[in-house]
């Protein structure tokens, strides 16, 4: 049964010259061009109107020379006439094609619309897009960067959404007007009406769990993760234990999402035809279209930046922006109290894909990501800030800022390439507002300027931002990137910047486990020099060590800053940077990551029925079948430069016996029944295949509902006291200062951490903190390294299976740690 549609589009002329009239009131003001750009920015992109009618504006900068053309310069506008299921993985659907001129007015493009359907929860809306015929005759797409929704990818045209009502709707709003400017007192209106209110920022949390959408639930979306946190939360509500799975998503008053935005998409070519949205043909103006549910999996980073105002489509199951209100509104009302939600924001760089997708005026040239962004120029950065404007008025608290040592330019007043801080200060003063209500975020940045320079972890101070906005916060040294505590020495090593956590990181992320640093835990070499003090094999080690009591006590019940987690390193999940959106460098990703496999597969893993599937089915039947490739692979990747037909072809040689030819000698020893089928039928597009079945099948692995089985009560129980701990005692957040003390004791293969400290407000609120940070066992000697009285202290948490008989003398292993608090009589 065909759907009721509302008639054919077209274009309300009173209206448009109204919104016409606006545009020009704008351009002929006296603001800056800056100033101007950013409002014009806020009409851009498709708007649904309470009278039904739709603002549509689009800035076409490459569209000046066309004026003389302008009857082939058109909104094409698509309008489904058969029901779509958005939960199906693939279908056939009809849409009826409407074409407009808008008005052409400079460089955009404007138009108010009537006649398309908007969007909601239970139904699909009009897709939309600008087209032109090119000087070669060519039929181009002019996407919109401001899209409210893309269920179909950046590739796709975009679907009109009824916002508004999505807003008015959200579950949360008595949370987000209590944390309002609205929620301001009002006590002097005479003051009040000749001020501008003030508007407030959102405070920090306490500690922060970070997780990526895709892995952080057995559904891997974010009505997956809203069903998991309601759970929880009716479980706490009604008093139910929790299981050791859950009480890991708990004791955080806030979340980070790794990015959600839209990631690229796999390009069998390097064309701007969309693999979810496939035109089939046309009869007249009702066009057959395929659908495709969108799969790709990325960790988030990889964005060409169109639609970063939007969700990944793939994050979400029923591809409604509904799902993200939802999720935001469930941890909002959380029974324990709001959980705050932080957005990780990639506006530093765009993969290249963003060239087939935006017009030249973003980008300023290539990079090591792929693309570096022009954020100077007045329209690219007010739509930018745009960008992020929607995205946070979902709901947000905070943002983290992606690589902020990334936003750079040439001044030509200085001739010196320069930190673009007014933009990534802009970035954090950017004000969210729904329904009536307004707020300023609480910020992050990641900045470890002067990196990639040689040398940049000695010379990073990781300050530079929190300076200049002292109210943000920064990653600090230990949570950047590079640490690997699963070598020996490592706490040791670290001294000068331990040191610089406790005297000066109160505005520092701290911890030791996130995204990027268990993904560098895979790329140690598995015959450095380990700490096996932390476990049996490889797996073991990396799992303790970025899940290490020592170190989560120390920095929960000691240290100053703001603690992050990451939920694949406390539910012990495997972790790596994984895409299966890159044909064009897929294989050189899968030959740098192959560490992957030594570090946090095992035998017990990969064997399992429904683990590595796609790999078995090529013939890897074994792990040592794909390690060796694996390790074959990267060699012979580096000695071609990367240059995959060359691999290809040395490949061959050696598998078709050429010995006097054969480069990789290893090739011939994994002649192993399913692997010979693999190697002697290799060929480029086989190849490329292996990569992005690896890709697919670490990407499943890397699912934490994998790993509940696994769990150690007492471990889960163990962290969830010391982050329940930090929330009893949030002067900890503060530097040490006064006659707070901490040192270390090394000896010969062992370092521990020990000080005291207490609360400037409440002496008798202290603190005694002992960890073992590696190595050997040491007998610690309280009173002779702090000179306190041990008799006045007691134990509040201590490591698992650790007990205190005496503390004045008493040994630690490895990973073993106690904090102690006065006792109840001396406190008394």
């Amino acid at each position: 049964m065909l759907l009721q549609t509302k008639p054919s589009v077209q274009l309300v002329d009173t209206e448009t010259h109204k919104l016409i009239d606006w545009v020009n009131q704008v351009e002929q003001s006296d603001q800056t061009i800056f100033e101007k750009s950013q409002m014009l920015a806020t009409k851009l992109g498709a708007h649904y109107r309470p009278d039904g009618l739709v603002e549509i504006g689009f800035w076409t900068p490459l569209l000046i020379a066309q004026v003389m053309r302008k009857m082939e310069i058109y909104l094409e506008v698509l309008t489904p006439i058969d029901p779509i299921d958005l939960r199906a993985t693939e279908q056939i659907v009809h849409f009826r094609r409407d074409r407009i001129n808008l008005i052409q007015q400079g460089e955009f493009h404007w138009g108010v619309v009537e006649g398309m359907n908007p969007g909601s929860r239970d139904q699909i809306g009009s897709f939309y897009w600008l087209r032109y015929i090119d000087q070669n005759d060519q039929l181009q797409a002019i996407r919109d960067p401001l899209a409210y929704s893309l269920p179909y990818g950046v590739f796709a045209p975009a679907e009109l959404y009824d916002m508004a009502s999505l807003q008015r709707e959200r579950g949360d709003l008595d949370y987000i007007r209590r944390t309002s400017a609205s929620a301001l007192p009002d006590n002097n209106q005479l003051a009040l009406a000749k001020a501008t209110p003030r508007i407030p920022r959102v405070r920090a949390p306490h500690n922060i769990l970070q997780l990526h959408i895709g892995t952080a639930s057995a559904e891997g979306t974010m009505e997956g993760l809203t069903q998991l946190y309601q759970t929880i939360s009716d479980k706490l509500s009604a008093g139910i234990p929790l299981t050791p799975t859950e009480e890991n998503y708990i004791g955080y008053d806030a979340v980070q999402f790794l990015p959600t935005e839209p990631t690229i998409e796999y390009r069998d070519e390097y064309s701007p035809e969309s693999e979810f949205f496939s035109f089939m043909g046309a009869k007249e103006d009702i066009l057959t279209i395929e659908l495709t549910k969108p799969h790709t999996q990325d960790w988030g980073y990889d964005v060409p930046i169109l639609g970063s105002s939007t969700t990944n489509p793939a994050l979400l199951g029923s591809l409604r922006p509904d799902e993200v209100i939802d999720l935001i509104s469930t941890l909002h009302n959380f029974a324990t109290g709001p959980i705050q939600v932080i957005y990780d924001l990639v506006y530093g760089h765009a993969d290249n894909q963003s060239e087939l997708l935006l017009s030249r005026q973003f980008l300023k040239g290539p990079n090591m990501y792929g693309q570096d962004l022009n954020h100077q120029f007045p329209m690219v950065r007010s739509i930018f800030l745009e960008m992020q404007r929607r995205k946070i008025n979902t709901g947000a608290d905070g943002i983290r800022v992606d690589g902020g040592q990334d936003f750079r330019f040439f001044n030509p007043l200085t001739g010196r390439v320069e930190y673009d801080d007014a933009y990534l200060l802009a970035m954090s003063d950017l004000v969210q507002e729904i329904e009536g209500c307004q707020r300023l975020l609480f910020t992050i940045y990641e900045d470890g300027r002067p990196w990639p320079q040689e040398g940049w972890e000695e010379i990073s101070t990781y300050r530079e931002l929190i300076e200049l906005k002292p109210d943000s916060y920064q990653w600090g040294p230990l949570i950047f990137a590079h640490n690997t505590p699963t070598l020996k020495g490592f706490w040791e090593r670290k001294w000068r910047r331990v040191c610089e956590v406790i005297y000066q990181g109160e505005n520092w992320i701290t911890g030791c486990a996130n995204h990027d640093t268990v993904r560098r835990g895979n790329q140690v070499d598995p015959e450095a020099d380990i700490n096996w003090n932390l476990g049996h094999n490889l797996a073991q080690v990396l799992r303790n060590a970025y899940d290490n009591q020592a170190v989560t006590l120390w920095v929960y019940g000691f240290s100053p800053g703001l603690p992050m987690d990451f939920i694949n390193a406390t539910m012990h999940a495997p972790w790596m940077f994984f895409r299966n959106t890159d044909e064009r460098y897929g294989v050189k990703v899968v030959s740098e990551e192959i560490g992957f496999l030594d570090w946090q597969i095992t035998p017990e893993i990969y064997q399992k029925r429904n683990h590595f599937t796609r790999l078995k089915h090529l013939g890897f039947k074994r792990l040592d079948d794909v390690r060796d490739f694996g390790k074959a692979l990267q060699s012979i990747m580096e000695q071609k430069d990367y240059n995959i037909s060359e691999v290809v072809k040395a490949v061959r040689l050696c598998m078709e016996g050429q010995e006097e030819a054969c480069e990789i000698p290893k090739i011939k020893t994994l002649n192993r029944s399913g692997m010979l089928r693999f190697l002697g039928k290799l060929d480029l597009d086989r190849l490329k295949s292996f990569a992005r079945l690896f890709m697919e099948d670490c990407y499943e692995i890397c699912n934490v509902s994998h790993y509940s089985q696994n769990l150690k009560p007492e471990q889960t129980q163990f962290n969830l006291s010391l982050r329940n701990f930090r929330h009893q005692h949030p002067w900890l957040r503060r530097n040490l200062a006064g006659m707070d003390q901490f040192n270390k004791h090394s000896e010969e293969n062992a370092t521990v951490f020990y000080g005291v400290r207490s609360n400037p407000e409440q002496v008798e609120d202290s603190v005694l903190m002992v960890a073992h940070m590696g190595g050997d066992p040491v007998t610690v000697e309280l009173e002779e390294w702090l000179q306190v009285e041990t008799s006045q202290w007691e134990v509040a948490i201590a490591s698992p299976g650790f007990h205190l008989k005496n503390p004045k003398k008493f040994k630690l292993k490895d990973s073993q740690g106690v904090l102690l608090r006065p006792s109840l009589s001396t406190s008394a």
